[in-house]
């Protein structure tokens, strides 16, 4: 493919309204399987910190991004277009841990025009209510979506 001089490389993703859950990421020029796309990026709390940041917010919608049990990154400080990548049941993207930073990366092909997603796999240890599952309502279309974005409880032994 020719390249005119001193042109800018063109963006693989823009940032728009999505069908899905508010924005979105949607591919520009098709990305091939096994790209790294770009890295969630945000101010790292503690849990603690996240709790106390968000001690009286009810709202489930948040930029969080757990890397393990007491490291959080908050992408609302901070954070750059991967916090707009919705989640799916059918996912064409996952987040990959590279020593504690987060990156997403494709896990096939993607057109140009397709909307990039990755399962959340969100862990409550609450019971899952049917309330709570009302509020982590899955938007995502897929043909086998589960309904919600909450990742399945392991069944106690």
């Amino acid at each position: 493919m020719a390249t005119r001089k001193n042109s800018k490389p063109r963006r693989r993703f823009v940032v728009r309204n999505s069908g899905i859950h508010g924005k979105g990421v949607f591919a520009t020029t098709r990305i091939p399987a096994g790209t790294r796309l770009i890295e969630y990026t945000g101010e790292r709390l503690t849990s603690a910190q996240v709790d106390k940041r968000y001690a009286n917010d009810d709202n489930p919608h948040t930029f969080l991004f757990a890397l393990d049990d007491d490291m959080v990154i908050d992408a609302t400080t901070g954070g750059n277009s991967a916090r707009w990548i919705n989640h799916s049941c059918a996912p064409n993207c996952e987040a990959v841990d590279d020593e504690d930073r987060i990156y997403i990366e494709s896990l096939r092909a993607i057109r140009p025009g397709e909307e990039l997603c990755y399962n959340y796999r969100i862990e409550l240890e609450e019971r899952h209510t049917p309330e709570m599952k009302r509020l982590y309502q899955c938007r995502c279309g897929a043909r086998r979506c589960k309904g919600t974005i909450l990742n399945a409880k392991k069944k106690q032994k």
